[in-house]
């Protein structure tokens, strides 16, 4: 019998060497090959369970896909589905039921059921979180309970729901069924936001209404709206959990929860502000397992990849990473730092928030209440002697200056900044007051990046897009008859939106002889770009495009992030 490691090199999926680094990693970690697989981004979820299912000559049955009919799903108890990560799929005319669940070897489990149920037990194997979903789909999102069902229950009771200011309670203590409306609604709320795979919380008070939204994938999705009585409520329950003070209306408040929704730990940054019409509430979940990617998951071209790693190989000199908020700037530079980490070097960040904490990298926040601003910080680091520093952003002059002399005396730099292409970074850094000569001798390179949705791997089918659509995404006749457009038809894996998680593009603009010349000289961000494109840069829009013609994204979603300007050109090649 062929081991599923064995299996997934047969299929071409991993090579020998990536095989071989996995496995050092499941040694290190004492996690299993496949999860390290996983993780390394060498292999998916789908693939690793279909080379085990073969392995052990199970078949391998994707719950998401089908519909199990309810007279199979009350066979086994919610209890243990949920304790034990698996659900019933079918029932032969023999009484034999067959399970689908993550782990073959789980032989302790499938006997526990053939005592439990009294009947023969057949086994089939699918990724660990989408049978969690299908929990979820099949069960109810919460023990029976969701959102929508409490929202109801609010709705149709004439509850006087008070302020809560009396309430003194633990952000980790455990919501069950006798735990106060409120309490439940706002647990569910957050448990209900993880599910889906959301980033944001949005809580917005109307005069009629309270408005929740959750942002997935991007973009924003309306859920149902709570009855307007219970704003009070719903605000002083989050801010009790991020141990803000109650009694203050009129100032914005900022704060943290931690929150532990199944499986997952999480953190969520909770900003409030006061509007004309109460309190408005954002919470932004913060997930370990978003930065535990590498430099490889960011979604780079093979030439752009390239050239990131030997970026991070340089000594010295300030890499700058550019976009609007929400570009996802944090995660590659989280990307960036956990393949710098190492025990022989010292790396430094001075963070406004800390967003995520990293092991093995000493963190600063910024305190503005106590004068702890940017610039102060990179003054004290500079004396700890690091190797690598990260400054969160390069929002002043004195910040820029102190990133800069900290570049010049041998260290390598990270840190963001807001605008819209590469470019332009050039002008807003002298735009800043920080002298040409500077920034051309210290900035080595510059990353502009946008996210888009990527086509759903489930409900993906080929399509074919219109001249018109060719022509305005200036791809030429033959280059298209090269591609391979995708388009998702929407299932419940994507939610019925035909996406399903988010990918970069991104333009990497080098500081080479050229552009630090005409940078010195003071040349406006339009000759910059045009130079920096004769020398081989791909922009954002051309490599949102490449993608679009691999199928992994769509020109709508390229269009909403990017715009295609005369540099551009006409797309020849789909590569």
């Amino acid at each position: 019998m062929a081991d599923f490691t064995e299996i997934l090199i047969r299929r071409k999926i991993v090579s020998r060497e990536q095989l071989a680094e996995a496995q050092k990693m499941a040694k290190d970690t004492r996690s299993s090959v496949g999860d390290c697989l996983i993780r390394l981004g060498y292999a998916t979820g789908e693939e690793v369970i279909r080379a085990q299912a073969e392995q052990h000559g199970h078949e391998y049955i994707d719950p998401l896909e089908y519909n199990i009919p309810p007279s199979v799903i009350e066979l086994v108890p919610e209890s243990v589905a949920r304790e034990n990560v698996l659900l019933p799929y079918a029932e032969d005319d023999d009484g034999r039921l067959t399970i689908i669940c993550s782990d073959a070897n789980d032989f302790e489990t499938f006997d526990k059921l053939r005592f439990i149920l009294n009947r023969r037990i057949e086994v089939a194997l699918a990724p660990r979180e989408n049978i969690l979903e299908a929990i979820n789909k099949y069960y109810g999102q919460h023990e029976g309970e969701s959102v929508d069902s409490m929202l109801q229950e609010f709705t149709d009771t004439a509850i006087d729901f008070t302020e809560t200011e009396g309430e003194s309670v633990s952000s980790d203590e455990s919501v069950d069924d006798n735990s106060a409306p409120v309490v439940r609604l706002v647990h569910l709320m957050i448990s209900e936001a993880v599910q889906l795979r959301a980033s944001d919380i949005h809580v917005e008070p109307f005069e009629d209404r309270v408005r929740i939204r959750y942002r997935i994938d991007g973009m924003l999705v309306e859920r149902d709206s709570p009855p307007r009585r219970l704003l009070g409520a719903i605000v002083s329950r989050i801010k009790i959990l991020s141990k803000l003070d109650i009694a203050e209306r009129r100032r914005t408040q900022d704060g943290r929860i931690k929150v532990t929704v199944g499986e997952k730990q999480l953190d969520l940054r909770v900003s409030v502000i006061p509007t004309n019409h109460g309190q408005s509430v954002v919470m932004r979940l913060l997930d370990k397992d978003n930065i535990r990617v590498g430099v490889r998951q960011l979604g780079l071209s093979e030439k752009n990849y390239q050239e990131f790693q030997g970026l991070m190989r340089r000594p010295n000199g300030i890499i700058l990473v550019t976009g609007p908020t929400g570009s996802g700037k944090t995660t590659t530079l989280y990307a960036a730092l956990n393949e710098l980490n190492r025990p022989d070097r010292k790396i430094i960040t001075a963070e406004d928030p800390v967003e995520y904490y990293l092991s093995g990298i000493n963190q600063v926040e910024v305190r503005h209440n106590i004068g702890l601003d940017f610039a102060r910080i990179i003054k004290a680091m500079l004396r700890q002697a690091p190797n690598i520093i990260l400054v969160g952003e390069m929002r002043d002059l004195e910040t820029a200056s102190m990133g800069i002399q900290a570049s010049l005396t041998g260290h390598l730099v990270f840190s963001t900044l807001h605008t819209n292409d590469a470019p332009s970074a050039v002008t807003r850094l002298t735009d800043m007051g920080v002298p040409a000569y500077l920034v051309s001798s210290s900035v080595i390179a510059i990353l502009a990046q946008r996210l888009v949705r990527v086509v759903c791997s489930k409900c993906k089918e080929p399509y074919k897009p219109s001249a018109a659509e060719l022509d305005l995404a200036g791809i030429t006749p033959e280059a298209a008859k090269k591609a391979t457009f995708m388009k998702g038809r929407g299932c419940a894996h994507c939610g019925k939106g035909g996406y399903r998680g988010r990918i970069g593009i991104y333009e990497l603009m080098f500081m080479t002889a050229k552009i630090r010349e005409l940078s010195f000289q003071g040349a406006p961000s339009a000759h910059l770009r045009k130079a920096a494109i004769q020398q081989g840069m791909a922009t954002l829009y051309r490599d949102g495009m490449h993608k679009v013609m691999r199928g992994i994204t769509t020109l709508e979603e390229v269009f909403r992030v990017a715009k295609r300007t005369e540099d551009d050109g006409i797309i020849e090649t789909a590569s």
